[in-house]
């Protein structure tokens, strides 16, 4: 059943769609289903926590070795060999040779990166769902909404439940590229690729001091418009727009030369990575002039941050894991609708105690050979869930 609707250039139609109510069989086919992804799910869990913990603490030691070894070098237009094959500090402006070009729309920036981005206008199908029983049938309903949007990436309209109307260009006439260049220096020094990709605070180009570059391209605001009507676009019209990182040159609408601080080996007058003893590499860019402690205390805190991120990432992964695993249970009495619902919220806190002891006892083992002693007191501390669970069951009465 469907029911259309024309809102200006917003559509919308509801589909409604049934099927009978799976029998037992069926529901515990696809429970077991769910207990070997959740298995899956389960293993990749200990992975995920066991071998984030060990690059944590190696990524921890790289760092409290390269504050160790670090030299901060005193001029950045001249080069030491002194230096050579030692981990080095510095900061100064970027510059490169060439600026960048983009000669179908006339434009160029003396920069690191120079990034156009082509959007254009598009049906997007937008869906939302419920589900409801209904005289022995499970009976799903639909509501599809189209609009019209600037898309930087092409909507495949075939994948719409409906097409006729909302029908979408195949390809962009033109395509987004970001360009780099291929020699970036910071005084006397070049710097690695790894170094340059670490360059990508972009920021949007004006174009208000820029001509219409050709008869059918129109400039609006900070964007080139291949459009009739840039004001009443239609589908398949383009916009592009243009942004720049690491701005390399002093210029007069722009500002001076973006400063970076570099802590990279010395080769020559090349910055490469720095191989540490504990198998990491040190090759760190920061926009700013910052001082040798302000580097490594940044890091420090982003390997902290990403430790915990991974770190939830595997105890979620578990806890999911655990209850495909045990929904079986939540299978077998989802007859009756109050048995039903008690032991889902069993099976809910049995998940997250397992889980949470489970994650301690796995990053416990993952600090054994580094930090003995955290690892024991994380291992006790994985005991806690399993004992609180347990001292909220009521004690049997006495006989």
């Amino acid at each position: 059943f469907q029911q259309f609707s024309d809102t200006g250039s917003r559509k919308e139609h509801v589909k409604i769609t049934s099927e009978p109510k799976p029998g037992f069989l069926e529901r515990l086919s696809e429970t077991s289903a769910g207990m070997l992804i959740g298995l899956v799910t389960f293993l990749l869990a200990f992975y995920l926590l066991f071998t984030n913990e060990g690059r944590a603490l190696r990524t921890a030691k790289s760092l409290d070795e390269g504050l160790s070894l670090v030299v901060p070098l005193d001029s950045i237009h001249s080069i030491s060999q002194q230096n050579e094959g030692r981990l080095v500090h510095l900061s100064g402006a970027l510059s490169t040779s060439k600026p960048l070009f983009d000669p179908s729309y006339g434009l160029s920036i003396q920069a690191v990166k120079l990034k156009r981005k082509v959007e254009m206008y598009q049906w997007v199908e937008y869906e939302d769902s419920k589900e409801y029983e209904e005289n022995g049938e499970i009976k799903k309903e639909t509501k599809y909404s189209y609009d019209t949007e600037w898309k930087s990436e092409v909507v495949n309209s075939r994948n719409f439940d409906r097409e006729i109307g909302h029908k979408n260009p195949s390809a962009m006439a033109v395509e987004s590229f970001t360009a780099v260049s291929p020699n970036v220096q910071v005084g006397s020094f070049v710097l690695s690729k790894g170094l340059v990709d670490k360059i990508d605070d972009f920021k949007q180009l004006s174009l208000s001091h820029l001509e219409d570059p050709h008869a059918d391209v129109t400039r609006g605001g900070d964007y080139f418009y291949h459009s009739d009507n840039p004001r009443r676009p239609e589908v398949g019209d383009l916009r592009v727009s243009f942004f720049y990182a690491g701005l390399s040159g002093d210029d007069p609408r722009l500002g001076s030369a973006d400063k970076v601080t570099v802590i990279a080996r010395q080769r020559g007058d090349q910055l490469i990575p720095y191989h540490t003893k504990s198998g990491d590499i040190l090759e760190i860019l920061y926009p700013g002039d910052l001082s040798v402690e302000e580097v490594f205390q940044k890091e420090h805190e982003s390997n902290t941050m990403k430790t915990w991120a991974l770190r939830a990432a595997g105890w979620f992964s578990m806890f999911v894991g655990i209850s495909l695993m045990t929904r079986i249970f939540y299978t077998l009495v989802d007859w009756f609708p109050v048995v039903r619902d008690l032991v889902n919220v069993g099976l809910k806190a049995f998940a997250v105690c397992v889980a949470s002891s489970l994650s301690l006892l796995t990053i416990a083992a993952g600090w054994l050979f580094y930090r003995p002693l955290w690892a024991l007191l994380l291992a006790l501390l994985s005991i806690v869930p399993i004992v609180l669970a347990r001292s909220r069951v009521p004690p049997k009465k006495q006989q």
